[in-house]
């Protein structure tokens, strides 16, 4: 009798991409791109495989009613540099998110993804709108419980 375990790999074409939906209306910055990164990695699903994209599409709605908790919103500070001298911007969490909710989201989601050619290739799955409007009613997403 042969009593030995078989580990199953996914293979890139066998994976089937499902399509969720998330309000981003409340909810913490941190716990919504941990979550969003869980499912964009596939972790969620039993076929997980490491080195393939096994994740699903997200699309995250109302990016700009995200919120921090604490007094993050006024004392969080984001900080990019353009490479030149004296190139360092320094911009609080409150105005990050009225300028550009999409982007600030798509940065958190980012961080907590490989940071490789699979990280970018599952941070392309991902779908911010500020707003609870979204073109992609024809995939019918079904909704992510946080």
């Amino acid at each position: 009798m042969n009593n030995q375990k078989v580990t199953r790999s996914a293979k890139a074409d066998d994976v089937q991409h499902e399509w969720f939906i998330v309000s981003a209306r409340g909810v913490p910055l941190g716990r919504l791109a941990s979550k969003v990164a869980h499912v964009l990695r596939g972790k969620h699903k039993p076929t997980y495989t490491p080195h393939v994209d096994t994740g699903d599409f997200v699309i995250i709605t109302d990016a700009a009613e995200v919120i921090v908790t604490g007094n993050k919103a006024t004392q969080k500070i984001y900080y990019r540099h353009s490479g030149y001298p004296g190139g360092l911007k320094a911009e609080s969490f409150k105005h990050y998110v009225e300028r550009a909710p999409e982007k600030l989201v798509r940065e958190a989601v980012e961080g907590m993804l490989t940071h490789n050619v699979l990280g970018r290739q599952q941070l392309r799955k991902l779908k911010v709108y500020a707003g609870s409007e979204h073109p992609h009613q024809a995939q019918q997403p079904r909704p992510l419980e946080l």
